[in-house]
């Protein structure tokens, strides 16, 4: 039986949970477009604001967030495994820019 990375990833993670040595973490991911890119949704919804009368607004910019659990073995692991994922899946490195905040779940 041949196991993908994915399987054996999930297979180890699941290994070291059942010993203790796996903590669990909550991470939070901020996508934000980079600086002279342009926004079109922000701009949109800067004209939908103005179309309801709040004309004082002056500029809006999409910004996502991503909550992630995560399990690891300590946070510099965890931080790792969250740069890969966004630089896989949850961003376009050519135009945005992440934070990534991680803590251990209580």
């Amino acid at each position: 039986m041949y196991l993908t990375n994915s399987e054996k990833r999930y297979l180890n993670l699941s290994i070291f949970r059942l010993s203790g040595a796996i903590r669990m973490f909550e991470a939070k991911v901020t996508v934000q477009l980079k600086k002279g890119i342009s926004d079109p949704e922000g701009a949109n919804t800067l004209k939908a604001i103005h179309l309801l009368g709040f004309t004082k607004v002056q500029q809006v910019k999409t910004i996502r967030t991503f909550d992630l659990i995560i399990g690891g073995v300590d946070k510099n692991q965890v931080k790792n495994d969250i740069e890969q994922i966004c630089q896989r899946l949850l961003t376009n490195p050519v135009i945005h820019h992440y934070e990534i905040a991680v803590e251990e779940k209580k």
